[in-house]
């Protein structure tokens, strides 16, 4: 039974490739226009997943036309998961190592974007931003893999 269906099934092309994302510290950093530029040259539809190899960094598709919204989330997080807190027992990296754990924890690592005639499907103020969550900077790998058929 199995094997008819899977006959049927077109067989998916898979790309992958990595970008870097420099951060200067804490706090989000858009790499839309980078994303676009690294994907291949794609005639028709598909998706495209975004995975950050890192575990005090993490993704979001967020707005990207007022940079409140940006300070607003930054601050939101710092006050949800501060610094110094007393229950932590993973500190040999610094004050911001685990509260960096836990803020990638709360958010994501991964994302998926349809494409649609070659074209990332965003919203008009959506971009896509890493999230940097430790206070020096990094330098972040950021995994794009493209599937269509």
């Amino acid at each position: 039974m199995w094997g008819d269906v899977a006959s049927e099934v077109p067989l998916a092309n898979v790309t992958s490739q990595s970008i870097t994302v420099t951060t200067d510290g804490q706090g989000l950093y858009e790499f839309t226009g980078a994303l676009r530029q690294s994907l291949p040259a794609l005639a028709g539809d598909g998706l495209c997943t975004v995975f950050v190899r890192h575990t005090s960094c993490s993704l979001i598709i967020q707005e990207n036309a007022d940079p409140s919204a940006k300070r607003d989330l930054e601050q939101w997080l710092k006050r949800l998961v501060p610094e110094q807190d007393p229950l932590y027992t993973h500190t040999f990296e610094g004050p911001d190592d685990m509260p960096a754990h836990i803020k990638a924890a709360l958010t994501a690592t991964s994302l998926s974007i349809p494409i649609a005639k070659g074209q990332l499907v965003l919203g008009t103020w959506q971009g896509i931003y890493l999230w940097e969550h430790r206070h020096q900077s990094q330098r972040r790998e950021v995994v794009i893999s493209v599937i269509n058929g």
